[in-house]
């Protein structure tokens, strides 16, 4: 049917009619200035807990775990990021916002469709008096095209389709902030993993070294300078450094079935070597400005969007208060003939406009309006909320670091005093001049030393995870707009 206008007398008068309807939909819907909230933020200069930041400090990398130097911990991350399942239902549902998006801006464009159509009619051979007559066969041919458009002058449209365009951008960052969360937590979980097989390791090691006091303290016995006391209390150091165990297997493995639920894989098919805390190397992070966190953390980009739908939204609802101008056209052929179908005398087209001014509908667009403004409002505040506590975020991670770095310091000096106790302790003991309360002290402050230890190697690497995440780890700050609505 390319062409038909040109053949419908006053065609080209509908021709220019919906050029205009396209210029005014370019240039219609605007946000007004008083829609727009102020989120009054109060921004700081630095972090409270950083002492030594400077402006031109760089953001995490965007593959920050590396700075662990764990080549199975960097396997694991890439995994994750290609196979988590909750990264990838958040990828369908900014898909969908992206669809949701086009279905919104589809109102920005006038709706065209094409009608063909045969009709074949008969008129009965017979009239109402009984007479007989003869009847009637007519067939009628047809083909048009229809056109429909909504003015948008007010913008209702516009705002509408901008709304579901921020939301679009909202789900992206949600996916951002899923994909942060994944990528922690399978940090997280491999370092308790460590951890745990460091604590088994030395529980194991801790109950060698009192079944060795056991036996040195039975030799006593049997040399007749020990008592049974003695035997019991030390049978008791041991079964209590044995009943530790069964829980740290269980730590391990838990952790382990986490990590195969992040890489969507069964358990059964998820092996972990590990190794030690004491081969991950503790990255130094540097925290940079407040200001950056802006646009460094997904989740506050996620609040901001959404912030922009809601106000979107209230340029939408303010303009259902104006009145709605349609215009319809339509267009085409009809003949009794399909050989004479597509002649110039048997075109026929209209073109009809029309304007709706509500006036009463019981108060449904004064309470839509209520509500998208309240919907902005409870947004801002969402928005604020998120600033403020990222704020803090990174300082406590940054107190978290500083305080379990100086846990770890003192705790190896414990370690370090207390095998050197329980060592003369020990020689005492062979030698018999040692007292048994004594040997027994300090092999248990020993044991708890090391194993808090441990503890104090994971509270670390924690906190400097938990640092990454605050930062927004690593993640790329970018605008990445859906698919044009239009």
């Amino acid at each position: 049917m390319e062409g038909w206008p040109a053949l419908i007398p006053g065609g080209k008068r509908l021709a220019r009619s919906l050029a205009v309807l396209g210029l005014v939909a370019s240039s219609a819907g605007c946000i007004l200035t008083k829609d727009l909230p102020d989120p009054a933020l109060d921004i700081p200069e630095g972090y409270k807990a950083a002492r030594l930041s400077k402006a031109a400090d760089a953001p995490p990398t965007l593959d920050w775990w590396r700075g662990f130097r764990s080549r199975e911990l960097t396997g694991l991350m890439e995994e994750a990021q290609t196979v988590n399942l909750d990264i990838a239902a958040a990828t369908a549902r900014f898909r969908q916002a992206d669809a949701q998006a086009r279905i919104a801006g589809a109102a920005l464009l006038p709706t065209l469709s094409a009608t063909g159509q045969e009709t074949y009619s008969r008129t009965s051979r017979s009239s109402t008096s009984g007479l007989t007559i003869g009847g009637r066969e007519v067939v009628n041919y047809s083909a048009s095209l229809s056109a429909s458009y909504e003015l948008d002058f007010w913008g209702k449209n516009r705002d509408a389709a901008q709304a579901a365009e921020e939301t679009s951008v909202a789900t992206r960052f949600d996916r951002d902030v899923i994909a942060l969360t994944t990528l922690t937590t399978v940090a997280n979980a491999y370092f308790q993993v460590l951890a745990a097989q460091d604590r088994i390791r030395t529980a194991q090691r801790n109950i060698a070294s009192a079944e060795r006091i056991l036996n040195a303290i039975k030799e006593r016995l049997t040399a007749g300078t020990g008592t049974d006391l003695d035997v019991a209390q030390q049978e008791s150091v041991v079964a209590n450094q044995r009943a530790l165990v069964p829980p740290l297997r269980q730590t391990l493995d838990q952790n382990i079935n986490a990590l195969a639920t992040l890489v969507s894989r069964p358990p059964e098919a998820v092996r972990v070597t590990g190794g030690s805390l004491n081969q991950i190397a503790a990255p130094r992070v540097t925290p940079g400005l407040p200001s950056e966190l802006l646009t460094q953390r997904p989740d506050i980009r996620r609040q901001e969007a959404q912030l922009a739908s809601a106000t979107a939204n209230v340029g939408s609802a303010r303009a259902q208060f104006f009145p709605s101008i349609q215009l319809t056209g339509q267009g085409g052929y009809q003949s009794s003939a399909l050989s004479s179908l597509f002649q110039p005398q048997a075109a026929f087209f209209s073109l009809v406009g029309s304007l709706t001014q509500p006036i009463f509908d019981g108060g449904r667009i004064l309470g839509n309006f209520e509500f998208t403004k309240a919907r902005q409002d409870e947004l801002l505040q969402t928005y604020r909320k998120t600033v403020v506590q990222a704020f803090a975020d990174v300082d406590t991670a940054l107190t978290s670091i500083r305080q379990t770095t100086e846990r770890l310091r003192l705790q190896r000096q414990v370690v370090a005093a207390s095998r050197r106790a329980f060592e003369l302790s020990e020689q005492q003991l062979r030698a018999g001049t040692a007292d048994i309360v004594t040997v027994l002290n300090t092999q248990q402050t020993l044991f708890q030393a090391e194993d808090l230890l441990w503890q104090a190697q994971l509270a670390r690497l924690l906190a400097i995870v938990s640092l990454y995440q605050a930062l927004g780890g690593g993640w790329e700050p970018r605008m990445e707009r859906p698919v044009d609505a239009l």
